[in-house]
């Protein structure tokens, strides 16, 4: 690390600054960056971007809300995994050697790296891999940090790894968003054959608006996709590749923080699964949206022995109560919509229906919450309402 690093760090670690920030964490950050710094050496713009890492921090990884942690600009905070997500992928990972070829803030890095006995950062943005290198040692965890970009590194890396990582950086130069593997930075399919040729497993974070079938279509090598939603909420897609040949591709959805279990399936058995139908019976199931992001709608009515409302609404019913259902079980029963009461709660949701939860309410005049549910949605027959028993 460098000398003006290390001296600002120690500027920023003051406790009358710490004091200062923490003091700050709900105040409103506009008015604060009109105000002039209390500190002569620490410039608010400065202090601000710690309080913003800091509420970062509490949402996606509060493990970090300890003295002597340097937060790096929100965008470099932005794309990094939550400490969950981190934390599920580091439990299917272990080995000897370990690279994280996009560190960025090293999330990922330092949760995957735990079962690994020689750890290997890549990070081209030199202020941000100082700033790891910190927060590393203040964490009291080792790694060898290399201020390189990717492709450089690729070109003249002569060792072999484990297990290679990287999370590609999914804005282009005008900072908008993107997905496609070939507008990545790095491009995935470009450095696909390097990647594999230093590793005999490559694991990719990818966006959760990434077209499943498009991945399949484009990157070879893929063995396992993991999709991982927290809390009903999907949050990356993960994609691994061995040059080893395995038979098929194993799909896995997560979703944590809930009581469901994984719903793992080989990719191409939804080609070939088929739905029955039925209008609605006692029970009516929601699958998560780690299911939904799958597309397996028809294998799900399949492999639980669920009927389907209809073939474009995504919900399943059934006589008996399915417990291992990855998703939310209601019991419930087909409702007039001349008896709904005004202002009485209800939880909205609307399937394959014409009106949004929103327009819902304000038609039958509800008021949002509580424990009671209604389900606009779609059978054979036509539209329908569920009403929660």
């Amino acid at each position: 690390m460098n000398v003006k690093f290390v001296k600002s760090v120690v500027k920023l670690l003051n406790k009358e600054v710490q004091d200062y920030i923490n003091a700050n964490l709900k105040a409103d950050l506009h008015s604060l960056l009109l105000k002039k710094s209390p500190f002569p050496e620490v410039s608010m713009q400065e202090i601000v971007q710690q309080i913003k890492g800091k509420q970062v921090a509490e949402k996606k990884f509060p493990f970090l809300l300890k003295h002597g942690i340097i937060f790096p600009p929100q965008l470099n905070m932005e794309q990094s995994s939550s400490e969950k997500t981190a934390l599920y992928k580091s439990q299917i990972l272990k080995g000897k050697k370990f690279i994280d070829l996009t560190s960025g803030f090293g999330i990922d890095a330092y949760y995957l790296s735990q079962n690994f006995e020689e750890v290997t950062l890549i990070e081209q943005n030199t202020e941000l891999l100082e700033i790891v290198e910190h927060n590393w040692t203040v964490l009291g965890r080792k790694a060898r940090f290399i201020n390189r970009k990717l492709e450089d590194f690729l070109n003249e890396n002569q060792e072999h790894f484990d297990t290679v990582y990287l999370d590609p950086a999914r804005r282009d130069q005008n900072k908008n968003k993107v997905f496609l593997l070939e507008d990545l930075s790095p491009n995935i399919l470009e450095i696909h054959d390097n990647l594999l040729s230093i590793s005999d497993q490559v694991i990719i974070k990818l966006s959760p608006l990434i077209d499943l079938k498009y991945l399949v279509s484009v990157l070879p090598n893929i063995f396992r996709i993991d999709i991982i939603a927290l809390k009903n909420d999907v949050k990356e897609v993960v994609v691994f590749l061995s040059k080893e040949n395995k038979n098929g591709i194993i799909c896995n959805c997560v979703n944590l923080e809930s009581e469901e279990s994984t719903f793992s399936f080989t990719f191409g058995e939804e080609e070939n699964a088929q739905s029955e139908y039925s209008e609605p019976e006692k029970f009516i199931y929601i699958p998560n949206n780690s299911i939904l992001k799958a597309g397996i709608f028809n294998l799900i009515s399949e492999k639980f022995q669920l009927k389907k409302l209809h073939s474009n609404t995504h919900l399943y019913t059934s006589s008996e109560k399915d417990e291992d259902f990855p998703g939310r079980v209601f019991e419930m029963e087909v409702i007039d919509s001349k008896k709904i009461k005004k202002k009485y709660q209800f939880n909205i949701i609307s399937k394959n229906y014409p009106l949004k939860p929103e327009e819902i309410k304000k038609k039958y005049g509800l008021k949002d919450g509580g424990n009671n549910y209604l389900i606009f949605t779609q059978s054979k027959k036509g539209k329908i309402i569920l009403k929660s028993v």
